[in-house]
């Protein structure tokens, strides 16, 4: 099943979005990482079409969204929760679930808790929680500020492969696309990620935006956490407080991957399937 590509403008600023399964009604909101795309949602969205409607964002100053003219203003959950508002507002989405990998999962909890509450009615995080190991956010800060280059995709593919291998296992096609689908050339010629790495200016502005407890506490909708078994973002002692405080999340740990599921195999897209059915 192929998907279609869309822009809409909010908050002033044009965000892009793929869609799957146009011709269902029941919706699914489908966010990405910190550093990463829309196009990181291809498998899990292609396969949830089959029963939903799949919306990937690329989050702005990323893929193919605006840039922020305004980066210690507009890179922050606050703003990414307004983008989401806009967008499900301007699709006429009253509705709908959402799954959402690290950031991608903390829009959808801050916005569950603001804008949208009552709106969400299944949150799926994929190795994201109200707490974030310090160290961990400044591993992924240190290589996301300052995003390497390349002189050819084939490097540039090789860097992907090492420093996202806490994913798990891809396939090379998977691997190839990651790289494809995240990939912009600069003014010299060389490769390098397709972000705004002023997008990292979040952790220094806003240093206490992943700390979202208190808006945990106040979530009712059913939540599903998949951790990776060896994730350093995601510590096992919180996703236990996720399991007893607030929505009491469903816990479910992944094998043979780190920060974080790439979300591309049987096992987790019947995971997810199975949740946003209401099946388990």
């Amino acid at each position: 099943m192929s998907f279609s590509s869309h822009y809409l403008r909010c908050e002033e600023r044009e965000i892009h979005y793929t869609e799957w399964g146009a011709q269902h009604d029941e919706v699914v909101i489908a966010w990405h990482g910190l550093a990463r795309t829309c196009r990181d949602m291809d498998d899990i969205a292609e396969h949830l079409s089959q029963r939903w409607r799949v919306i990937c964002p690329d989050t702005i100053g990323r893929g193919l969204s605006q840039w922020a003219a305004d980066p210690s203003r507009e890179y922050c959950l606050a703003f990414y929760a307004r983008l989401a508002t806009s967008l499900v507002n301007q699709l006429k989405l009253e509705r709908f679930h959402w799954l959402g990998t690290s950031m991608g999962g903390a829009i959808g909890t801050q916005a569950a808790a603001g804008p949208l509450r009552g709106r969400i009615q299944r949150l799926v995080l994929n190795d994201n929680g109200p707490q974030l190991a310090a160290p961990a956010i400044e591993r992924i800060r240190s290589y996301a500020g300052q995003p390497a280059a390349f002189g050819t995709v084939t490097e540039l593919e090789q860097y992907f492969r090492t420093i996202y291998k806490p994913y798990g296992w891809l396939s090379d096609a998977q691997w190839r696309r990651l790289t494809e689908t995240s990939t912009r050339r600069l003014p010299d010629g060389r490769v390098t990620p397709h972000y705004d790495p002023a997008m990292v200016r979040q952790f220094i502005d806003h240093p206490d935006d992943y700390t979202l407890w208190a808006e945990w506490d106040t979530l009712q909708m059913p939540v599903l956490c998949l951790r990776g078994e060896d994730s350093d973002l995601l510590l096992r002692e919180t996703a236990e407080g996720m399991r007893r405080r607030g929505p009491r999340a469903v816990v479910v740990e992944i094998a043979g991957c780190g920060h974080a599921p790439a979300l591309n195999t049987p096992e987790q897209f019947a995971l997810v399937e199975r949740f946003l059915a209401g099946e388990g």
